[in-house]
């Protein structure tokens, strides 16, 4: 008898544990280790171990940065992906800001990660393996008061040879295939307005993709801090737009970024499979072969 209350002791020891070791990770995201937080990074011994990456404006980079971040240029780094070629120029592109095949990579801007998204999700394309971002941006940084400097050295080039992961980039053939085999889940990061067609920006035709979910990027961060949301607040997010994290998906929005940070966003709760349709809007709703139709706001039925 006694040997059978200490067995069922033990047992429920475990369970309880087990119980509350699962409700624990569930208040964690899966990929923590693509944020580093602000005061992580002003530790001198962590910061050393990155190239910072400051996605601002020139002018803000220069009126105050994280100390040794390097300036760089997000609105040309937009422009020149365009269909994921050029590895040789991207790899003396990246190799100039001190990045090699092993180095950390830490990326910030000041517009709630949406261009420090793209510089991580283009860097992870040509196979740079760690890159992160920090965690609030520039906003949390300076919320925690931290170190700032005026001056920026030159990094110094370094050889990187650049090698595309096909597997993070989805084409508009990529895109109307699946719409017959249902290989990809769509999301689509824009407004209500330019998912729904009311908002037709300066493309030919406005609407969505047929299929399509939708999840307005922003609804991913905080508006005050800058930082992403909570793990259940962003598992209740990615659940009510019924997307599905373990599902092969390809973002867009109208031309990449958003749907860079929709991708980061999706990664940080655990999704593997996750292509960026980085032309996005930009090309689809200006073909002639794609179809368009008037996306449903959340609530309709």
């Amino acid at each position: 008898m006694k040997l059978t209350r200490l067995v069922v002791g033990i047992l429920t020891v475990v369970f309880l544990t087990a119980v509350s070791s699962h409700a624990a990770d569930k208040d964690h995201y899966p990929r923590k280790d693509l944020l580093i937080e602000p005061a992580e990074l002003a530790k001198p011994e962590v910061a050393k171990q990155y190239v910072i990456l400051d996605a601002r404006g020139v002018a803000k980079y220069k009126s105050g940065h994280v100390p040794n971040a390097v300036w760089v240029d997000h609105g040309q780094w937009s422009k020149a992906f365009e269909h994921g070629k050029d590895a040789e120029g991207w790899g003396k592109r990246i190799g100039a800001l001190g990045i090699g095949p092993e180095t950390k990579v830490v990326v910030y801007d000041d517009v709630f990660s949406k261009d420090a998204s793209r510089i991580w999700w283009v860097l992870q394309y040509w196979g740079v393996k760690d890159v992160r971002l920090l965690h609030g941006g520039w906003v949390g940084w300076q919320a925690g008061k931290h170190p700032t400097e005026v001056s920026g050295a030159a990094p110094s080039a370094v050889q990187f040879a650049a090698k595309a992961r096909a597997e993070r980039l989805a084409s508009k053939e990529q895109v109307l295939e699946s719409l017959k085999s249902g290989m990809l889940q769509i999301v689509d990061a824009r407004t209500a307005g330019e998912f729904c067609g009311t908002e037709k920006l300066a493309n030919s035709r406005a609407g969505a993709i047929p299929g399509a979910k939708h999840l307005e990027w922003i609804d991913l961060l905080e508006k005050e801090t800058q930082r992403f949301k909570s793990a259940p607040e962003l598992r209740k997010l990615f659940e009510q737009a019924g997307i599905v994290l373990d599902t092969p998906t390809a973002t867009h929005c109208q031309s990449g970024g958003r749907a860079a940070v929709m991708a980061f966003g999706m990664e940080l709760m655990g999704a593997k499979e996750v292509s960026n349709y980085y032309r996005s809007w930009s090309e689809w709703g200006n073909a002639e072969d794609t179809p368009v139709v008037p996306g449903k706001p959340k609530n309709s039925k």
